[in-house]
C-alpha cells in the first residue's frame, strides 16, 4: 500500500524563517508615507482612465505627484542622515 503524504509539512516547515525581521518591518514603517503617497497618486490616475480629465482631476494628480516627491525627498534625507558618519546631515 502506498501512502499519500501531504506537502503541508514541507510548506510550513520554514514558516518561522519567512517572517519579516524587525529591521525589515522598521524599513517598511519608514517607507509608509511614500507608499501612501504613491497610492494616492495611483487613485487620482485611475479615476481619469475612463474619461477626459477635468481641471479638478489634473489638480488632484499634480498635488499627488508633489506629495510623492516630497515624501521621497524626506525619506532620502532621513536615509542619508542615518548613513553619514558622525550623524552629520
Amino acid at each position: 500500500m502506498n501512502h499519500i503524504v501531504t506537502v503541508q509539512d514541507a510548506v510550513t516547515a520554514f514558516a518561522d524563517f519567512m517572517e519579516p525581521t524587525d529591521a525589515e518591518l522598521e524599513a517598511i514603517e519608514q517607507e509608509m508615507p511614500v507608499i501612501r503617497a504613491d497610492i494616492e497618486l495611483l487613485d487620482a490616475q485611475i479615476i481619469t482612465l475612463d474619461r477626459i480629465p477635468t481641471e479638478l482631476d489634473n489638480r488632484r494628480i499634480r498635488r499627488a505627484r508633489r506629495r510623492v516627491l516630497a515624501e521621497r525627498l524626506i525619506l532620502a534625507n532621513r536615509t542619508a542622515a542615518a548613513t553619514l558618519p558622525g550623524g552629520a546631515a
